[in-house]
């Protein structure tokens, strides 16, 4: 394994001292702004390694580069933190020379920690409501058109995230890694400033945009009208998205045009992968092994009921619950509501569906559908729950049942092709193109509900399937940007190691074409398959 790992970097190292050899950065350009903080500890995370191609691509295209890079800048950041213990100590020297290799050739701006001891002081009694909604005074010398930042809400998501919960405990842990995260968001903002300044960058790339390192980042350079883009993971393996502004919000534009047969092909075959349980997110695959066929136990009780309705839960921390936040407060408060009107239908079998990454080695939730629904068992009596880690079939679950319940999980997608109505009470850039039924007010939603279990649901119209495959397609395909040429995988899971070959080869790229036009020519990101 050591040996292996001495490869990788001596591999990298090799590339990126190739790509400085062949870098001619014009002096006359504005330089483009990388800064990562959130991707990766040691190795090379596949966000990290995209991240870290483009600003390559973008060097060798003759635009000068510089990497805003943490240096122990943070006293907690978002994957240094232990969640069971968060007082214990970094992890920092390990990242440092991680980023000495990532960043071996390029102009780097380290950045270090300097605890500002009024803020901390200010801070230190706040409840953890308090912390949250706390917004800091700027210089004014930094000329914003506010007058405050919002550090509690810019560090939120990575609370939740870090802790692996959606609703936070004001405990005296919780409050010390909101402290600690507000204080280390502030020395990222006074250090990003000081960039910004002295560098004035044409433009910035983020990882994510709302881990509380980069979301500062993005906070900052928009408030002084520097142009932001944000990337994260794609829905293909090896592939990323990136976006002018919310890369976790997924926005797209889809032509009206049918997918051709080659289109269609494409799709259907990555379906039928899909089905068999064969894929991956973020380079981590949930199933080792899907079983074909429902438990014989499971299909002799909903046989016992007059129809089957299917609730497809999410993870309750992932940063895409921001977006999906609107009709409800969050997932969890939509599972509370749904309970009175599971209780109004006896003859109904509600089948819960908790999401397996709930339970993925590393990133476990600490608040669960699971716990959810044990306190409410007595309460759920015509209902059954399977497990994140039971290889039970999604898809055979999907086509036993009347219609199915999703949050905004991307199942309810798959639902729809598959005949079966899908009805989403977390919003998700697939509603805006109307592929699953959604409703734009709760009342309308427990309205359509409701009376789609006693008059049954709406049908599946062929334009709706027609408007879900091109959905599925067009973000499957055009606008998640595979890097699998340049990249093979490598332990641990989700980590990367680079490919041979050239800096001739990563510029003929079609995937680095289209960042370089979305970067510089105001062109999408996207490819054609």
């Amino acid at each position: 394994m050591r040996l292996r790992r001495l490869s990788e970097i001596a591999r990298q190292l090799l590339t990126a001292w190739k790509v400085a050899c062949a870098s001619r950065p014009s002096p006359d350009r504005q330089p483009v702004l990388f800064f990562n903080a959130s991707t990766r500890l040691s190795g090379l995370s596949q966000n990290a390694a995209f991240s870290l191609l483009t600003s390559w691509a973008v060097r060798l295209s003759g635009t000068p580069v510089i990497h805003f890079v943490c240096q122990r800048g943070m006293s907690r950041c978002v994957l240094g933190t232990d969640e069971t213990k968060p007082y214990k100590p970094m992890p920092c020297g390990m990242c440092i020379r991680q980023s000495q290799v990532n960043f071996f050739g390029a102009p780097i701006r380290w950045f270090t920690y300097r605890c500002e001891e009024a803020l901390a002081a200010s801070l230190q009694d706040l409840t953890l409501d308090q912390l949250l909604a706390y917004q800091h005074p700027v210089p004014k010398h930094w000329s914003l058109n506010t007058d405050s930042c919002p550090l509690g809400a810019l560090v939120l998501p990575s609370l939740r995230w870090r802790l692996r919960r959606h609703h936070l405990h004001d405990d005296e842990p919780t409050r010390f890694l909101a402290r600690e995260f507000i204080l280390s968001a502030w020395n990222v903002a006074q250090e990003f400033f000081a960039v910004l300044e002295r560098e004035k960058p044409q433009m910035v790339v983020l990882f994510n945009g709302l881990f509380f390192p980069e979301a500062t980042a993005a906070w900052l350079a928009r408030q002084l009208g520097v142009r932001v883009i944000t990337h994260e993971s794609g829905f293909q393996p090896f592939s990323a998205y990136f976006v002018d502004g919310e890369a976790t919000a997924y926005s797209m534009m889809i032509p009206e045009t049918e997918l051709t047969p080659t289109q269609n092909a494409l799709l259907d075959a990555n379906l039928e992968r899909r089905w068999q349980g064969d894929f991956t997110m973020a380079g981590v695959r949930f199933w080792k092994q899907m079983e074909s066929e429902l438990p014989a136990s499971l299909k002799q009780k909903a046989a016992r009921f007059k129809q089957v309705v299917v609730v497809f839960s999410n993870v309750i921390f992932d940063t895409s619950q921001i977006h999906a936040n609107i009709l409800f407060k969050d997932m969890f408060t939509w599972l509370d509501e749904l309970i009175s009107v599971i209780q109004e239908h006896p003859e109904t079998f509600f089948i819960f569906r908790a999401h397996p990454d709930e339970t993925r080695p590393g990133k476990t939730s600490r608040e669960t559908i699971a716990e959810w629904y044990a306190r409410h068992t007595t309460q759920l009596t015509n209902s059954i729950l399977i497990q994140p880690d039971e290889p039970i079939s999604s898809y055979e679950l999907i086509r036993l049942a009347q219609f199915v319940l999703i949050y905004n999980s991307t199942i309810g997608l798959e639902s729809i092709l598959l005949g079966k109505p899908a009805l989403a009470a977390g919003r998700s850039t697939a509603v805006e193109f109307d592929t699953v039924f959604y409703e734009k007010a709760p009342e309308a939603y427990w309205s359509r509900l409701k009376r789609w279990l006693t008059a049954g649901p709406d049908p599946v119209s062929a334009d709706r399937i027609e408007r879900t495959r091109r959905f599925l397609y067009y973000r499957t395909y055009r606008f998640s940007l595979p890097f699998g040429e340049f990249l093979e995988a490598t332990s641990p899971v989700g980590y990367v190691c680079l490919k041979n070959f050239s800096p001739a080869d990563l510029l003929r790229s079609p995937t680095i074409q289209a960042i370089l036009g979305g970067l510089f020519e105001g062109k999408p990101f996207e490819v054609d398959a």
